[in-house]
C-alpha cells in the first residue's frame, strides 16, 4: 500500500527514483547562471523609505462612523532590486489601483508594499484583488517552484482520493504553471475571523481563461457569506476584509497566506507594514522621533520614523529571483537542512520512511543576499539626531541578530505588540522570521562623514544549529547608515527618559493547554514539520492540517500555552488572533527556568521556541471563528506545520457573581 501511495503521488517510477534520490542527486542544468552574492556591489543606492498607501476613498459603516476604504491589487511587475546596471527583477506586489504604475515610475506599487496607516477604532476596510494577469486578462503563471505533492490549495484539483476539489494533495511531482491563489493575512490583527486570510479561503484572479481550475479555496464561501450578513459584498478575484483596530497601536504587517503556497507567494513579494496609531497605549511621556510618512506629503520631506523591511533573496544574472527545489535545480547555499543539520536532528527528529520526499519543496531557505525594502545592500543617510526604526524580518526562514558595526546601542521601545513596559537598551537585538522590534538609534554624538553598517551576526544555517555568524561578506552585512551633519534642532527625548504606555497583565489563566512541534525525516533528509498536542509522559502526538481541531479556547477565556519544542531547531511560533504575554522559557533537559527575555516584557503574537525547550505564553481570546496557529518559517508552515484553531462562544454557565467574558463582536 505504501508503494501505491508513492506512486499515486509522485506519478511515475521514473520520478520516485528522483524524488528518493534527490538528496545525492547532482544539481540539474540551470536555465540562467546564479548571480553570488559576493560578486553584488553593496551601498550602491539609497534605501526606498516606503510611502504611506493611497486610498481609494472613505465610507460609512451600518453604524454611521467613517471607513478608511483600500482597493489594493497584487500584480506582477519589474522592480530594480538589484544595482543599477544590472537587470530588473521580475516580483509581485501590492499596489492601489487608483495609483498604477510601479513606486519608480510614480505609482504605487513596490515589493514591500507602500505602508498602510491607520488609526485607533477607525475601521479600515480592503479590496484586497488578485490581479496576477497579462494584458489580455488570462492568468500569470508562477515563476518559483510550487510542490504539488504537498496539502495546498490546489486550484487544479488533482488529488489523491475522491473527487476533484481544491485544499488536498496533488499527484504531481511536476512544477505548477496554473493560475496563482492568494489570500491576504494581517499578521497580529485582532480581527474577525472571514477578514483574516484563512489558507483555504484563497481566491484566484478573475481571468479569462479559468477553465478546469477551482476559482476558490473550500473555506472562501463561507466567509463571503459572513462578511456579506455584514453588508460587505466580494467580487469575482478578490476578497473584502474589514479591521476594526481596536487593539494596541503597533505595527503589524500584511503577507498572502494561501494553503501551501505562503512561502513562494511572500518570496515573491506579496508583503508590507501596516501601522496601527493612537489610543491610550500610543501615548507617550516624551517625545519620539518624527515625523513618519503619511498620505500628504510634500516632496523632499525628511523622515525620522522609518519602516526596515529585511529579506533575503537569492538572484540569476538576468535579475530574476532564485528559490531552490529538493530535486536539484537550486544553488548549493540555499539548499535547506543539508548534511550538517541531518546530522544534527539524530535524536531529535521521528524517522518516517512510509512516504515519497516532497520533490521541490526545502525545509529552510537561506538566501545570499541581503534586502531592505525591496533593494540589495542599500544605504540610509542620517543626521547627527535620534531615529526612530519599525523593523520587521521578513524572510521566510532566516532569523536575524542586528548589530551596529560601531558599537552604538539601540534603545528598543516596542516589539510584535506594540511597547514595551519601559526602554530597553540592547548590543544587539535577535528578530525571528514575523517578529518586529520598535528601536530608536542615536547618532548625535557621531562625526559627520562616518560610514556604519548595521550588521547581522544571525547564523547562515537554520537557528540552532550553529552559533557563528552570517558571512561577514555577504549576509553579516544589512545596510549602511551614513552620517552627516545636523542642520535641525533635535526635539526627540532622550530614550532612556521615555515614559511608556502602563502595560497591564494578563489575568489567571482558566486553562492549561500543552502543545508541541517536531519534525519528521526520511533516510537524514527533512520530510516535513509537524504541530500537535502533549500527552502525560511529556511526547508530542503529531497532528496535521486536516486532522480534527484540537485547540478550541472558549470566547473570553485566558489559557496558558505551553509549546514543548523537543528538535534541534528554533522556530517562531505564530498564535492568530491574539497578542500574548511571554510567562517564562524552561530548558527541557535541566529543569531551569527563565522569564521573558529582552524585549519580550510587552504584548508578542510570535515568540521564539528554543531547541529543547518548553515556552509558556499567556493570551485571552476576544473573538468567536476559525483561526490558525504556525511556525512562521514559511517553509515548515507550508508542509504541515500549521493547525487550525477554534474559538468558541463563551460558556454557557457562569458561576454565581462572575463577570461576563471579555468577548467582542465584529464592529463592537
Amino acid at each position: 500500500m505504501a508503494m501505491l501511495a508513492l506512486h499515486r503521488i509522485v506519478g511515475s517510477s521514473a520520478v520516485f527514483a528522483l524524488v528518493m534520490a534527490s538528496a545525492m542527486a547532482p544539481r540539474a542544468a540551470l536555465a540562467h547562471d546564479e548571480l553570488p552574492g559576493a560578486s553584488i556591489p553593496k551601498y550602491e543606492h539609497p534605501l526606498v523609505i516606503l510611502p504611506a498607501m493611497p486610498r481609494s476613498g472613505n465610507l460609512k459603516g451600518a453604524d454611521n462612523r467613517p471607513i478608511d476604504y483600500y482597493e489594493i491589487a497584487a500584480r506582477q511587475f519589474q522592480q530594480q532590486m538589484l544595482p543599477h546596471g544590472f537587470p530588473k527583477t521580475t516580483v509581485w506586489g501590492y499596489g492601489a489601483i487608483k495609483r498604477p504604475g510601479t513606486l519608480a515610475e510614480g505609482g504605487s506599487f513596490h515589493t514591500p508594499s507602500l505602508t498602510i496607516e491607520a488609526s485607533y477604532r477607525k475601521r479600515v476596510r480592503i479590496r484586497w484583488i488578485n490581479d496576477l494577469v497579462d494584458d489580455a486578462g488570462n492568468y500569470l503563471p508562477y515563476f518559483l517552484p510550487v510542490d504539488q505533492t504537498l496539502h495546498w490549495a490546489n486550484p487544479a484539483g488533482d488529488c489523491m482520493e475522491g473527487v476533484p476539489r481544491p485544499d488536498c494533495h496533488g499527484m504531481s511531482a511536476e512544477q505548477y504553471t496554473g493560475p496563482v491563489p492568494m489570500v491576504v493575512h494581517m499578521h497580529g490583527a485582532d480581527v474577525a475571523g472571514f477578514s483574516d486570510g484563512l489558507p483555504e479561503a484563497w481566491y484566484l484572479p478573475d481571468a479569462k481563461d479559468l477553465y478546469g481550475f477551482f476559482p476558490e479555496g473550500s473555506r472562501y464561501e463561507e466567509n463571503r457569506i459572513k462578511a456579506l450578513a455584514r453588508g460587505i459584498g466580494w467580487l469575482p478575484g478578490s476578497a473584502t476584509f474589514d479591521y476594526e483596530n481596536d487593539q494596541r497601536a503597533t505595527m503589524l504587517w500584511f503577507h498572502d497566506h494561501s494553503l501551501g503556497l505562503t512561502r513562494a507567494n511572500v518570496y515573491a513579494g506579496l508583503a508590507g507594514a501596516y501601522i496601527l496609531r493612537g489610543g491610550p497605549d500610543d501615548k507617550v511621556n516624551g517625545i519620539l522621533p518624527g515625523p513618519a510618512p503619511t498620505r500628504d506629503d510634500l516632496p523632499g520631506m525628511q523622515y525620522r520614523e522609518i519602516t526596515l523591511i529585511i529579506q533575503d533573496r537569492s538572484f540569476y544574472t538576468d535579475g530574476s529571483l532564485h528559490y531552490p527545489a529538493r530535486d536539484g535545480s537550486g544553488p548549493s547555499h540555499a539548499m535547506g537542512w543539508g548534511a550538517s543539520t541531518a546530522n544534527a536532528l539524530t535524536g531529535s527528529g521521528v524517522d518516517s520512511p512510509e512516504d515519497a520526499l516532497a520533490p521541490r519543496w526545502i525545509a529552510d531557505f537561506m538566501g545570499d543576499t541581503m534586502v531592505v525594502n525591496g533593494r540589495t545592500w542599500p544605504y540610509l543617510e542620517v543626521e547627527q539626531r535620534r531615529y526612530r526604526f519599525r523593523v520587521l524580518n521578513a524572510c521566510n526562514s532566516r532569523f536575524l541578530r542586528l548589530q551596529m558595526e560601531n558599537g552604538t546601542p539601540f534603545t528598543q521601545i516596542g516589539s510584535d505588540g506594540g511597547f514595551l513596559p519601559a526602554p530597553v537598551q540592547r548590543s544587539d537585538v535577535l528578530i525571528s522570521p514575523s517578529e518586529r522590534v520598535d528601536l530608536i538609534i542615536d547618532f548625535s554624538q557621531i562625526t559627520p562623514g562616518t560610514k556604519i553598517t548595521l550588521r547581522n551576526l544571525g547564523p547562515d544555517v537554520p537557528f540552532g544549529l550553529s552559533d557563528d555568524p552570517a558571512d561577514p561578506g555577504t549576509t553579516g552585512q544589512v545596510m549602511q547608515f551614513r552620517v552627516v551633519k545636523n542642520v535641525q534642532l533635535e526635539t526627540s527625548t532622550p530614550p532612556a527618559q521615555l515614559g511608556l504606555p502602563v502595560i497591564k497583565p494578563l489575568g489567571p489563566e482558566s486553562a492549561i493547554r500543552q502543545v508541541g512541534l517536531l519534525l519528521r525525516q526520511e533516510d537524514g533528509q527533512p520530510k516535513d514539520a509537524l504541530l500537535g498536542t502533549v500527552d502525560s509522559s511529556g511526547e508530542v502526538i503529531p497532528k496535521f492540517w486536516m486532522d480534527p481541531v484540537t485547540e478550541t479556547p472558549r470566547c473570553g477565556d485566558t489559557e496558558l500555552w505551553e509549546i514543548h519544542n523537543p528538535t534541534a531547531l528554533g522556530h517562531p511560533m505564530h498564535i492568530h488572533l491574539v497578542e500574548f504575554q511571554v510567562v517564562e522559557r524552561e530548558n527541557m533537559s535541566t529543569g531551569e527556568i527563565q522569564g521573558p527575555g529582552p524585549g519580550e516584557e510587552g504584548f508578542k503574537d510570535t515568540v521564539i521556541v528554543n531547541p529543547f525547550e518548553i515556552v509558556r505564553v499567556k493570551a485571552q481570546f476576544q473573538r468567536v471563528g476559525s483561526y490558525v496557529w504556525h511556525c512562521h518559517i514559511l517553509e515548515h508552515e507550508d508542509n504541515e506545520m500549521m493547525r487550525p484553531m477554534q474559538v468558541l462562544p463563551a460558556s454557557s454557565t457562569l458561576e454565581a457573581g462572575a463577570p461576563m467574558p471579555a468577548c467582542k463582536q465584529p464592529f463592537d
